[in-house]
């Protein structure tokens, strides 16, 4: 089914440009086909400003949160990220755009796959795709420049600033297994500074020192 999406996909952009100041965000995010990460029966719907289903439960996340996270994380190029909770690979690939070398996790078996293979054809070759153990994050390739979190937290996980450099910049969604703040954390020599973005609405966040998935 072919397609073309350049002239949605630009308004998507010129949409973002309101809230977004960082022009390389802009720019990865024009060059990342959105399409390519969500259902062919919401392909309509791609460059809309919103969240869209993609099973399991989960969603391919709002453009404009996007953008808004990989600004906070600041990168210049030559970052080690980690993203937890893959979902699609939406947002991994964006990162790719921007960093030296991208590390997600994600819990379930069939996003992760599928997102692993979305990237794999369309040229990604520095994100590597894992299938996220109990312990949050990814130690094995910490310490990590910046980290971001695809899910809502009831607080931030030592486990994640564990993983983290000094200087190193943490978003994540804090709060309720319903509505949360989305928080820039960054790690100090002593210590870490917290800035509140707002409010946001995310799927919890599964895994120790987080939320169980029995609901508690």
């Amino acid at each position: 089914m072919a397609t073309d999406f350049s002239l949605a996909r630009h308004e998507l952009i010129e949409h973002l440009r309101r809230e977004v100041r960082d022009e390389r965000v802009l720019t990865a995010m024009a060059r990342v086909p959105r399409e390519m990460f969500v259902p062919t029966s919401y392909w309509g719907a791609a460059y809309e400003d919103r969240p869209l289903p993609i099973g399991h439960g989960q969603t391919i996340s709002q453009p404009l949160i996007v953008a808004m996270m990989t600004e906070a994380l600041e990168l210049e190029g030559d970052e080690n990220v980690l993203e937890v909770g893959t979902g699609s690979g939406y947002q991994a690939a964006i990162l790719a755009e921007l960093a030296r070398w991208v590390v997600t996790v994600e819990r379930h078996r069939d996003l992760a796959d599928k997102a692993a293979e979305t990237l794999r054809k369309l040229g990604y070759t520095n994100v590597e795709v894992h299938l996220a153990e109990a312990r949050l994050g990814w130690p094995l390739k910490a310490p990590y420049d910046a980290i971001v979190v695809s899910a809502g937290a009831p607080s931030v996980p030592k486990d994640l600033l564990d993983q983290l450099a000094i200087g190193g910049r943490l978003v994540i969604p804090v709060g309720s297994r319903y509505e949360q703040n989305l928080l820039k954390v960054v790690k100090k020599e002593h210590g870490t500074t917290t800035q509140d973005l707002g409010p946001c609405r995310w799927v919890p966040l599964i895994g120790e020192s987080a939320w169980s998935n029995d609901g508690s």
